[in-house]
C-alpha cells in the first residue's frame, strides 16, 4: 500500500534527522502529511513502524545480493563475499535511514524477528540466496559458516562507520579479508573449492 511505504520513507528520514530517540509517531505522520489514526491504524508504536523499515531493508539487500551474484560470472567465490560486502556498504551510504537503523540493532537486537537475533535472520536469509543461486547442498555446516561470517563482517563493519560515514575503506577491505579467510578455512575443512 502507497500509504504505508510513503510512512516508512519519512521514518527512514527522520531516523537520519533525529535519531530513533527522538522518532515518534506524530513526526512521521507530519512528515507523511497523514492523520496520526492513519500511523496507528498499521502501527501501534514506533518500534513497529522501525520494524517494518528493518524489514524493509532486509529485503531489499536480499534482492540486491541476489541480483548481483546471479547476474555475475565469479573468476573466484571470494568475489561474491566481496559482492555482498558491497552492497551492504551502498545501502549504507545511499538508502535513507539504513546508516540509521541498519537492521534494527538500535532498536532491538531482536527486531526483526522475535525469536532470532537480527544477524541470525540475515544469516539465514543470505545462506537461502547462495542455495538458490549456486545450488549448493543446504547442510548445518553452510549454515553455521554463514552466520559465523555474518557475525564477524558485522562487527567489523560497525567500526568502519563508527567514525566515517562513509566507511572507512582499510576497515571495509578488512571486513572482506576476514571473511574470505574465515570461508577459506571452512572450504579446506570441507574438502571443496568453495566455502558453500
Amino acid at each position: 500500500m502507497l500509504r504505508v511505504q510513503r510512512m516508512l520513507d519519512c521514518c527512514a528520514e527522520l531516523l537520519d534527522e533525529v535519531g530513533y530517540d527522538n522518532l515518534s509517531t506524530t513526526r512521521i505522520a507530519e512528515r507523511a502529511g497523514v492523520a496520526i489514526g492513519s500511523v496507528y491504524q498499521f502501527f501501534p508504536d514506533k518500534k513497529a513502524i522501525t520494524q517494518a523499515l528493518g524489514l524493509r531493508f532486509l529485503d531489499q539487500f536480499g534482492s540486491r545480493v541476489t541480483e548481483r551474484l546471479a547476474e555475475a560470472s565469479f573468476s573466484h567465490w571470494t568475489h561474491a563475499v566481496d559482492t555482498i560486502v558491497d552492497e551492504y556498504v551502498d545501502m549504507h551510504r545511499h538508502v535513507p535511514g539504513f546508516r540509521s537503523l541498519h537492521f534494527g540493532d538500535i532498536v532491538d537486537p531482536r527486531l526483526l524477528s522475535g525469536g532470532a537475533d537480527n544477524n541470525r535472520v540475515i544469516s539465514v536469509r543470505l545462506r537461502e540466496i547462495i542455495v538458490s543461486v549456486t545450488g549448493v547442498p543446504d547442510d548445518d555446516g553452510l549454515d553455521r559458516a554463514i552466520h559465523v561470517a555474518v557475525e564477524s563482517a558485522d562487527a567489523v563493519l560497525k567500526l568502519a562507520f563508527r567514525d566515517d560515514p562513509e566507511g572507512d575503506p582499510e576497515l571495509v577491505h578488512e571486513a572482506k579479508r576476514l571473511v574470505s579467510s574465515y570461508l577459506s578455512h571452512f572450504s579446506r575443512h570441507n574438502g571443496g573449492d568453495h566455502p558453500w
